[in-house]
């Protein structure tokens, strides 16, 4: 078979450059001078020769991965392309290729791609009789087709332009459920007045919520009619944004007949049109006047445009809307979806909607089970969008006893619960592809929509059971935070230095501030002052050794200087928390304190001491006599006649700022036998070896022991924080000498030292204290 050597090479090439992209991550090249090489390519000027093709790779390859840090965990979902999105980048080459083909083979070849791709698409989404617009932005499919019905409906629009418009204005209808913004981006687009669009509201008292009110727009559209306006165009949902209903879509269709309107129809259930098994609701689509398909998330394709199919008899009208082109390259735009198609075929196309469709099933039926979670899906047995979320009254039920009522903005903070929930979880399961959706009635939701993310992120039926997981063990973590709470709030409200800062888009157990209690500062040093204590409790805080996460806040929250506390636990001792909080803000209060007074402390002590130390001086001068004074003299004194003076010690007390006698150091460092004082019990002393700090005694944690472990390591601790007096045993008889006691003292008169055997000698209350309790003492063999 005859093959063009220049498509050969350029598959080729493509072949080999995608390696090199998808190969951003491995080790081949240090990540130091990947970086280096990528910062100091950027700003340069063009190279006089050029590079090569390697060279350019590997700089896109740079550029691609140079914000990427090792010691930075990412949860970027990555697109996994396939041999399905190679042939989508290679028809983007082909059609570069392609344009540069002389007029007549260029004209046959878009042709033939064109009609195919159309055929293909109608037959498999069953839209009989139709025709395809391809275009990059999923709206400007739409826009072309506001463009085709002006045209249509105004038979002199193409003419005189807006000024026809004035007769009768026309108005364009879109759901309250449609993509924010789109209504607004067509009047823009068309030059038309936001008064030309209508936003038809939901159902409020029967169906679904997320559909159109179909009696109200009738409404509507009589009164507009009566008023001298023309209906121009509905756009309805086949699958809303958010919650994947789909309106009542045959029904739509009748009113849009009753008053000559064009039907519009957008939405991800389109996507089951290709299936066997279709539900009723979505097969009314292949009625309406046209509608819009992105197959790029559908089928995992990167790069291929969306597609809007359509009916409309006019070729000339068409072509003036923009639907049909005079040019042949831009009908090239079909070209990367052409071979995508092909290179799948019909089935494996079913099967992928297939199987998006299967994981959302298995979704719902697993959520059905868990009592703390609401899902709220349209259609249980066809729905291919899961949207659930963590609901406070079935949280209420399994934790016995009602919430209603529980506090003010519950609403806010089940909200702000339910974006950690969907956060953590994308986190967790990232191939999940799960995302967060607001919507109005049911707030903050989990939103799972596989046909949108499982060929990209390539979700099988194992990451489901494993977001199963993950949720499981992540409710009770929501049902305990929601809990504690108010005992939170409660427990801060008993401490007068600290305030409760109501934040109820924090998703934890609350906020707190320390709050000095200085009375004397100006508000902008008070300010000062308390952001600084806050920030060094922070500080202590995240060094403890405990489960929870302290932190500053959401990044633009509207509350500065004070401190976070992250989701809670089961055994989780609040009262010991918030305990800790205010004597750890306590002590850097009282800290800052001493050391703002510690100058004028120490120059007020230093003045004191020395006119003590003069004074005691003086006493001892007039105690001891004069010889006493005189050095050789003195020692051969006080050898023959020892003097006990009664002149004390001092030692100066920082923290009291004051001078106090050493009397009581001495005497009971003199007390060898005696118990060390005990320290003051803290919480930690009662913490089992390997527990962390505020969880309570018999929740049932993670660090749980056995009843007879926990009374034999408790003994354990207790033993080594306070020790207990033994009782020693008789020590043999020993000379006088040997066992007494001097106690320590300025005063204390000394020996001449020993000469024998060349030894100095030592006091022997010295030797008593280095000797232990109940062995003899060693006799020296001096004689003495």
């Amino acid at each position: 078979m005859m093959v063009d050597p220049t498509l050969a090479e350029m598959g080729k090439n493509l072949n080999e450059a995608m390696k090199i992209l998808e190969d951003g991550r491995k080790a081949s090249e240090p990540d130091a001078d990947r970086r280096q090489f990528s910062r100091s390519s950027i700003p340069g000027p063009l190279q006089g020769d050029g590079q090569d093709v390697a060279s350019i790779l590997q700089l896109v390859q740079n550029l691609m991965h140079d914000d990427e840090e090792e010691d930075k965990p990412s949860h970027r979902r990555m697109q996994n392309v396939g041999e399905q999105g190679h042939m989508a980048l290679l028809g983007h080459s082909l059609a570069a290729y392609i344009s540069v083909l002389d007029r007549e083979r260029l004209r046959k070849l878009i042709t033939r791609i064109a009609s195919d791709t159309t055929l293909w698409l109608c037959r498999l989404f069953r839209y009989e009789s139709g025709s395809a617009y391809y275009h990059e932005d999923d709206r400007e499919g739409l826009l072309k087709v506001c463009r085709l019905v002006l045209n249509t409906r105004y038979e002199d629009y193409s003419t005189e332009g807006y000024t026809v418009l004035n007769s009768r204005q026309p108005v364009i209808y879109q759901s309250a459920t449609c993509r924010p913004g789109l209504g607004q981006h067509l009047c823009s687009q068309l030059g038309l007045p936001l008064s030309s669009l209508c936003t038809v509201p939901c159902n409020t008292m029967f169906g679904s919520q997320h559909q159109m009110d179909i009696a109200l727009l009738d409404k509507l559209i009589r009164e507009d009619v009566e008023t001298g306006k023309l209906p121009l165009l509905l756009i309805a949902n086949a699958g809303t944004p958010g919650a994947g209903h789909t309106d009542k879509l045959g029904r739509l269709k009748e009113l849009c007949e009753q008053y000559g309107m064009w039907l519009h129809i957008e939405g991800v259930n389109l996507a089951t049109l290709a299936l066997w098994e279709v539900s009723s609701p979505v097969t009314a689509a292949t009625r309406s006047d046209s509608m819009t398909l992105t197959l790029g998330p559908w089928l995992g394709l990167p790069a291929v445009p969306a597609v809007t199919l359509y009916r409309h008899e006019d070729p000339a009208l068409s072509l003036a809307a923009g639907l049909t082109s005079s040019q042949p390259v831009e009908k090239l735009r079909a070209l990367p979806l052409w071979l995508s198609l092909q290179y799948l075929g019909h089935d494996g196309i079913v099967e992928k909607i297939r199987h998006a469709v299967e994981l959302s099933q298995q979704l719902l039926e697993k959520l059905k089970t868990l009592a703390s979670i609401k899902t709220s899906v349209e259609d249980e047995l066809n729905s291919p969008v899961v949207v659930f979320r963590f609901s406070q009254e079935t949280s209420a039920e399994s934790s016995g006893g009602s919430v209603e009522g529980y506090f003010a903005g519950e609403r806010e903070v089940l909200d702000s619960l339910n974006r950690w929930l969907c956060e953590r979880l994308a986190q967790l399961v990232p191939s999940s592809g799960v995302d967060i959706v607001e919507l109005e009635d049911e707030g903050t939701c989990v939103r799972f929509t596989p046909l949108m993310t499982a060929a990209a992120l390539g979700t099988q039926r194992c990451d489901v059971d494993l977001l199963v997981e993950r949720l499981i063990e992540l409710i009770p973590v929501l049902n305990c935070t929601l809990r504690l709470r108010l005992d939170f709030r409660e427990e801060v409200y008993r401490h007068s230095a600290l305030s409760y800062i109501e934040d109820l888009n924090w998703p934890g157990l609350g906020a707190v501030r320390y709050e000095p209690r200085i009375e004397e500062l100006n508000d902008s040093k008070r300010k000062l002052e308390v952001e600084k204590i806050n920030s060094e409790l922070l500080v202590k805080l995240q060094e403890l050794d405990a489960d929870l996460i302290f932190s500053t806040g959401l990044e633009f929250g509207p509350e500065k200087d004070c401190i976070f506390i992250g989701m809670a636990t089961e055994d989780l001792d609040v009262a010991e928390l918030v305990d800790t909080i205010a004597a750890l803000g306590r002590d850097i209060e009282e800290n800052g304190r001493l050391l703002e007074n510690m100058t004028e402390v120490v120059r007020k002590g230093i003045q004191e001491a020395e006119l003590q130390l003069q004074k005691d001086n003086q006493d001892k001068l007039m105690e001891e006599g004069v010889l006493r004074q005189i050095p050789l003299v003195g020692s051969v004194l006080n050898w023959f006649s020892p003097f006990q003076s009664t002149v004390k010690g001092r030692t100066f007390n920082l923290a009291a700022g004051s001078l106090d006698s050493t009397e009581p150091t001495y005497s009971m460092k003199a007390q060898t036998g005696g118990l060390a004082s005990p320290e003051t019990p803290t919480s930690s002393a009662k913490r089992l070896p390997g527990q962390r700090l505020f969880r309570r005694d018999g929740a049932g944690g993670s660090d749980s022991h056995s009843e007879t472990s926990s009374v034999g390591q408790a003994e354990d601790l207790s033993r080594e924080r306070f020790p207990q007096p033994t009782t020693p045993t008789p020590p043999s008889p020993v000379p006088d000498e040997a066992v007494s006691v001097v106690p320590e003292s300025p005063e204390t008169p000394q020996r001449p030292p020993t000469q024998e055997n060349g030894e100095v000698g030592t006091q022997e209350g010295e030797e008593e204290e280095r000797e232990p309790v109940g062995q003899e003492a060693p006799v020296e063999e001096t004689g003495r």
